[in-house]
């Protein structure tokens, strides 16, 4: 039982049920407009991979040049992720978002003008740079309103617009490059950066207008609305016990290094399916755009469908570490027999198309999960700091997965090498987990 501010009894459920609404409410404000901005960063960071389809014949580039490419983004993310989240938890969610969004959707549409090589990667590189901050920054923001038992579900439904955008940049990709190839002499890959770049600077713009800091600054919440977030979130902070706040203490902190091995063996194989998902679609045998954008649209969907799904079951079950693990072992194995399917001859490609899809419900459903850990272990500065740590050290894997698959892809003309070589890498994140989490400890059972 607890008591109103007017000493008046209340049963606990009615409490929880006042709760819950007032976070249904939180959640409809933040969540859709961060799950669309999120849509946006992953369409203008991954349409390379459509425009990869037309743009090396266009410009006589090789699968290497293309793997560099992609890969050097990961460069510039992990140059500009720490100071980026340390600039948010002093100016705020607001200013850092409006910044970061406008940037990278100005850079996304500069790569219409790419000739060489070097300019390939130089914008590649800056847009890295610009959109570092963004996915670390919104998962500390997330910290400030959500307490720890509802942030998998948070978590889950806002990355899970990285697969939503899968399901909507397949097809818009190929009905891009299909339907603009030659509109005022410009190739369809070149108007695919200038379409999805322009909606990235107009919602930069609008997050200004849009967005709120903290819970004590949303005018759209009562008074005794805000007084529920706060006092969940103050609840939280008191049940977690001490954590790290001192921010320089998160360097040679074991466990943010074990979080970082962990996250980004995991990210090994995300960042593969993100860049080789249509190279992979059209090795199968479906070789037009608009046929590799429909197919990578469901395989997506399915991945979105895991990440909400796998988060809100961890939180009820208010358990990390299996739930990590199995959906990251279905993502290795699945990983796995996809590279021996591509290996044989005269197979249905129907086969190897669920093999692909499995590989990624897998491994997306594991990421939202990951991300309950380093707040069961950091707070504070730290925690900024922390989160973009491990954020941009892991996104390193996004470098060299997709270069190292360029290369073998050049020197043997498939990827199955590559693939067994990530699946290996994914399962080690299991092992990890498993283990280590375990020995170091955690809050509330992780």
């Amino acid at each position: 039982m607890s008591i109103t501010k007017q000493g008046v009894p209340i049963f606990a459920g009615t409490a929880d049920d006042a709760e819950a609404s007032v976070y249904r409410k939180v959640s409809w404000r933040l969540l859709p407009f961060l799950g669309v901005l999120w849509v946006l960063a992953w369409l203008d960071r991954v349409n390379i991979g459509f425009a990869k389809l037309q743009m090396l014949d266009s410009l006589q580039f090789s699968e290497a040049v293309y793997g560099l490419g992609a890969g050097i983004f990961f460069i510039g993310y992990f140059l500009f992720e720490v100071p980026s989240n340390m600039l948010l938890q002093k100016i705020g969610a607001k200013k850092t978002i409006m910044r970061i969004t406008i940037c990278w959707g100005v850079i996304c549409m500069l790569q219409t003008h790419v000739t060489t090589p070097t300019q390939f990667y130089t914008l590649r590189f800056l847009l890295g740079a610009f959109e570092a901050g963004f996915y670390p920054g919104v998962i500390l923001y997330l910290t400030y309103w959500y307490p720890s038992e509802r942030r998998a579900r948070a978590f889950g439904t806002f990355m899970s617009a990285s697969a939503i955008a899968g399901v909507l940049g397949g097809p818009l990709a190929g009905w891009i490059m299909t339907s603009m190839g030659g509109v005022h002499g410009m190739h369809g890959w070149q108007w695919l950066f200038i379409i999805e770049g322009i909606p990235s600077v107009l919602a930069g713009i609008f997050a200004w207008f849009y967005m709120t800091d903290k819970p004590e600054q949303a005018n759209w919440l009562s008074d005794n609305e805000k007084r529920v977030v706060l006092d969940a979130l103050k609840r939280d902070n008191a049940a977690m016990g001490d954590r790290g706040h001192d921010w320089r203490s998160v360097f040679t902190n074991r466990k943010v290094w074990l979080l970082i091995a962990i996250y980004f063996c995991l990210l090994c194989a995300n960042s593969t399916l993100t860049f080789w998902i249509p190279t992979i679609i059209k090795d199968v045998g479906f070789t037009t755009p608009m046929a590799v954008g429909w197919i990578a649209a469901v395989a997506y969907l399915c991945g979105a469908i895991g990440m909400i799904a796998n988060g809100a079951h961890s939180d009820r079950r208010n358990e990390v570490r299996w739930h990590f693990s199995s959906a990251a072992l279905i993502g290795g194995g699945a990983m796995a027999v996809l590279a021996v399917l591509l290996g044989m001859n005269a197979l249905p490609p129907v086969i190897a198309l669920l093999a692909m899809t499995a590989a990624l419900v897998g491994t997306m459903s594991a990421i939202p999960v990951f991300w309950q850990l380093p707040n069961r272990y950091l707070a504070g500065s730290a925690a900024a700091v922390g989160v973009a740590l491990i954020n941009s050290v892991s996104n390193l894997a996004g470098f060299g997965a997709p270069y190292v698959m360029g290369l073998i892809k050049t020197a043997t003309g498939k990827v199955t090498t590559g693939l067994y070589m990530v699946a290996v890498i994914e399962i080690v994140a299991v092992v990890l987990v498993v283990v280590g989490i375990r020995q170091l400890g955690n809050k509330r059972e992780a």
